[in-house]
């Protein structure tokens, strides 16, 4: 069941090993994340103890959310500085046996082109769990298999396709969208889904 559970079990592990160093998670990860890559500022929301709602995430503007994507494409790498060890991001982009298409935090597009069906990942959000369904899906059959997404409310984006050098980042306010119509626009596959639909493929 997707959900948020995981990332809070993750910031109250890292607050507790942080205490030793009297550090907050907030802290840690704005000197050793956020400040390199040059943002600052950053609005962690908060629960009422003062607790980061890491899920929730914060408000960043395109810019910042650009500069979080050239650290994944990078492998962990931003200019000449290894922020992150290499390897330690590949942890983030494998999907589970309940979920093939969600890693740790993002979305793949693995399956496409094997015969997936497209989905759309808010909707499916929205209906009860028990009746969700994320086996032979994909996010765009057109896009490229490496694509790695960040989906945010409101239809708020980042997507990253290392095999193009490719980062885009869309922030929006709900209304209707589609994560598959968007990217067959942005890569020009929009004329090939539209042949297939007509070949009734």
């Amino acid at each position: 069941m997707y959900g948020p559970s995981e990332l809070q079990i993750f910031s109250e592990v890292l607050r507790r090993k942080l205490l030793r160093r009297h550090l907050t998670p907030q802290v840690y990860l704005q000197r050793r994340i956020l400040s390199p890559l040059g943002i600052y500022g950053v609005d962690f929301r908060e629960d009422e103890a003062g607790h980061p709602l890491l899920a929730s995430g914060f408000k960043l503007s395109s810019r910042e959310w650009a500069q979080l994507g050239i650290l994944i494409l990078n492998e962990g790498k931003y200019g000449h500085r290894q922020i992150v060890p290499s390897g330690m991001l590949d942890e983030l982009f494998h999907g589970s046996h309940a979920n093939p298409i969600f890693g740790m935090g993002f979305w793949l597009n693995r399956p496409a082109n094997d015969g997936a069906s497209e989905v759309d990942v808010e909707k499916m959000l929205n209906i009860p769990w028990q009746r969700e369904d994320w086996h032979h899906v994909c996010l765009c059959r057109e896009a490229p298999r490496d694509l790695i997404a960040a989906i945010g409310s409101g239809y708020q984006r980042m997507f990253i396709i290392p095999s193009m050098d490719l980062i885009i980042v869309r922030q929006g306010r709900d209304g209707p969208f589609s994560d598959a119509r968007f990217l067959r626009i942005i890569l020009g596959a929009e004329g090939v889904h539209a042949s297939r639909l007509a070949a009734g493929g």
